[in-house]
């Protein structure tokens, strides 16, 4: 990091006020040449609007912003990027219908006189691709790839404009392990280059990797910049939300001898082999492993989600083995699916339209002649709302424009529709902040103290372990460890991700 110089951008001051909501509070930001700096809040902290002014997106509607030590004005994206500022936003801005190189070069497409050199282009993205460690084929269309390819490219198409100031919004949120990684190694490439980097994430085990600095917004105010290295998670946690860390994660009470809600027995699918679990009434099972693991693959096959090969799952006493996935729903388990925009949401309908689709089933909602009662659903929906903490005001507005968290609370309310014995919680708080996903552990000690069985599969690590009961380590396909008590432990957990065999000692 270079000190001697004008920092790469210094933000003094900023204020941002939309109609009836004050975003931004005079907040001094600073980054410099070589320097990852992370901001980090809860949603709805500012993050967002910070990166969007320095973006081009908004105007301040107070403070300055200087790059390289020049006052500037910014008043689009394209301005932005005139002084060297790209960003990858969480929302990504490809077009389906073009290939990935056609993405890359859009706007700075290669010509060879009055025509597109398409050869030279294709040259260059493979070329790039290949420094990142992507492995993508260039010449796909984008809507054939997935979440995590398509966050490759959009990262892809920053690298090529040769940014000065990278702007990394939940980069990880799509990255499996193996493509996280070499993302961090071009970050780090890209340090050593002099680019200055500002990283957006909730995911607090990457800072110290990464991070040099940390800003904390909460509530539009800059609450401190500490050291990445010198804070401690714990820190960081009571430094955003303004509690102790150990306020985070509730102390859930386990139902004694709970009953067998549903058993799965040598398993075999796509992703995992040979597999036996059981589901019991009052008790959280956690299930954790590294991406690819099979540790989602399972749950996704017991819901009709993907085919079983072989094995029998049965649900209170009853083979359901292939059942179709809303036969599954019917018989009183609810999925929580990991991605929530693709799967588990309708994004152009209201939070309260969303809740009250599972509720269309209701015997109870029924008015004359077996038509919904409207004013009936609405009380429920809104009910339903209150209950996983979405704010009245929110419930009449369009799931898209929602923040993170509050779209995951939806997701939660859609489980309340109906009476449930099994959820099952896949990734329960992707891309959700510390203080929403308080909220959300709360709703699933609930869950688990009614006596429902609850199924808990996470990535984060903390998470799983200060959740669970019991915990299920899975490892190329199969439960390498079933963990109990002080056994859950990180470093016994650990152990387990890179077993061979089944469930070990």
């Amino acid at each position: 990091m270079d000190d001697t110089n004008p920092p790469l951008v210094e933000m003094t001051r900023i204020s941002k006020e939309f109609p009836g909501v004050k975003a931004l509070d005079g907040v001094d930001f600073t980054l410099h040449r070589g320097e990852v700096h992370v901001l980090f809040g809860e949603n709805g902290a500012g993050k967002s609007t910070l990166i969007s002014i320095l973006s081009g997106l908004y105007r301040p509607t107070s403070g300055s912003l200087r790059i390289d030590g020049e006052e500037v004005d910014l008043r689009s994206v394209h301005d932005a990027a005139k002084y060297g500022i790209g960003t990858v936003f969480q929302e990504f801005s490809l077009i389906p219908t073009l290939r990935v190189f056609e993405n890359v070069y859009l706007g700075r497409e290669i010509k060879r006189g009055p025509l597109t050199d398409r050869r030279a282009m294709v040259e260059g993205a493979r070329t790039l691709f290949r420094d990142l460690g992507f492995e993508i084929d260039i010449r796909r269309r984008v809507s054939t790839l997935s979440r995590a390819e398509q966050q490759m490219v959009e990262i892809a198409k920053v690298f090529l404009a040769k940014a000065q100031v990278l702007i990394l919004d939940e980069p990880t949120a799509s990255l499996t392990e193996k493509e996280t990684r070499k993302l961090f190694a071009f970050i780090a490439k890209a340090k050593a280059d002099g680019v200055g980097i500002i990283y957006i994430s909730h995911r607090i085990q990457e800072f110290r990797e990464i991070a040099d600095n940390i800003s904390v917004l909460r509530d539009g105010r800059l609450i401190g910049t500490v050291s990445a290295r010198d804070t401690s998670e714990k820190a960081l946690v009571e430094l955003m939300t303004g509690r102790a860390i150990d306020q985070i994660y509730p102390e859930i009470g386990r139902q004694p001898d709970g009953r067998t809600l549903m058993t799965l027995r040598q398993m075999h699918g796509a992703g995992f082999h040979g597999v036996d679990i059981d589901v019991r009434a009052g008790e959280v099972l956690g299930i954790a492993g590294l991406v690819g693991s099979g540790k989602s693959r399972i749950w996704r096959s017991v819901l009709g989600l993907q085919p079983i090969r072989a094995g029998v799952v049965t649900l209170n006493g009853r083979d359901v083995t292939h059942a179709a996935t809303r036969h599954m729903l019917r018989g009183g388990v609810y999925y929580l699916p990991p991605d929530r925009k693709s799967e588990g949401l309708q994004l152009a309908a209201t939070a309260r339209e969303n809740i009250k689709l599972s509720l269309l089933g209701r015997a109870d909602m029924a008015g004359r002649f077996g038509i919904v009662a409207p004013r009936r659903i609405k009380a429920l929906a809104d009910k339903i709302g209150e209950r996983v903490g979405i704010a009245s005001g929110h419930m009449g507005r369009i799931v898209s424009k929602l923040s993170g968290g509050n779209q995951q609370k939806v997701l939660f309310g859609k489980g309340f529709g109906e009476e449930r014995d099994i959820y099952i919680f896949d990734e329960p708080t992707v891309g959700v902040d510390m203080g929403t996903r308080a909220a959300l552990y709360r709703l699933i000690k609930e869950i688990a103290e009614a006596g429902k069985a609850v199924v808990v599969i996470s990535s984060d690590l903390p998470e799983v372990m200060n959740l669970a009961h019991r915990l299920l380590v899975f490892s190329k396909g199969r439960v390498s460890a079933e963990l109990t008590g002080t056994e859950i432990a990180e470093e016994n957990v650990l152990k387990h991700f890179f077993a061979e065999t089944g469930i070990q000692s």
